[in-house]
């Protein structure tokens, strides 16, 4: 695999030096450990409600996480474990776009269809780990944290991707760069520090669908960062959940 696009460096760094901020301290703990394999079925552990918390409503609100907002706002859901108002309504959106009961409760039916997302190997249903691993080795390594974070941030993406894509009728999101390690980063002119060193990136197109359109959807899905859709890709990331700011290029907020 090659990454269909390249960057220059000024342009690179013209663009989005600015939205660098401080570096993720404690990037590990937002990422927590690696789930490296769970089972398509996870044990929840019995109905989630508001009110409950643990390691159930982490992974709950990990898989909701593309859910946080029915119209452009600068909010993400925070993984928490804590099952809060902003759950239980990121909960009632996923339920209504696949066409649940609309309760905010986790029981069996939603449960379901959370499962129906993961694949047996710890990624999504429309993701694969090859298409977002560093497309020169071949894997997590390399990069500004663990390779075992790396990859965790890399599932948590998937989960806002296939959030995305429900929001774009279902169409195929391509992946033209997912992390990249420190040299395959700095060879394509990437700065010092980018989200996809942590694995929190995402560059794409969706045939058939402007990258305004893929821009404005995005929007909803909790991506902090986001490229100008004038480009020839979509850029996504999660960089405020590592303690940098947002960084809308285009953004409507």
């Amino acid at each position: 695999m090659t990454d269909s696009f390249s960057f220059s460096p000024s342009r690179r760094r013209l663009l989005r030096n600015a939205a660098v901020g401080a570096l993720a301290v404690g990037a590990g703990a937002v990422a927590g450990p690696l789930l490296a394999a769970p089972a398509q079925a996870y044990p929840w552990g019995g109905t989630l409600r508001q009110g409950a918390s643990g390691t159930a409503v982490r992974e709950l609100q990990i898989r909701v996480a593309g859910w946080p907002t029915s119209s452009a706002a600068k909010v993400y859901l925070a993984i928490d474990a804590q099952f809060g108002p902003a759950t239980f309504a990121a909960v009632e959106r996923f339920q209504r776009a696949y066409g649940l009961a609309v309760d905010g409760i986790v029981g069996a039916n939603t449960q379901s269809k959370l499962n129906a997302l993961a694949k047996s190997d710890g990624s999504t249903a429309h993701f694969a780990w090859s298409e977002l691993w560093d497309s020169r080795t071949g894997s997590f390594a390399g990069g500004a944290v663990s390779a075992a974070s790396a990859q965790e941030n890399v599932r948590r993406l998937m989960y806002k991707l296939e959030a995305l894509r429900v929001k774009l009728g279902n169409l195929p999101i391509h992946i033209n760069s997912g992390f990249r390690n420190k040299q395959h980063n700095a060879d394509v002119g990437g700065i010092a520090g980018s989200m996809h060193t942590y694995g929190a990136a995402a560059d794409m197109y969706v045939s058939g669908i402007t990258y305004k359109t893929i821009y404005q959807h995005a929007e909803t899905c909790g991506f902090s960062g986001l490229e100008r859709y004038t480009t020839d890709h979509q850029h996504v990331d999660s960089q405020a959940e590592f303690g940098r700011g947002w960084w809308w290029e285009s953004g409507t907020v």
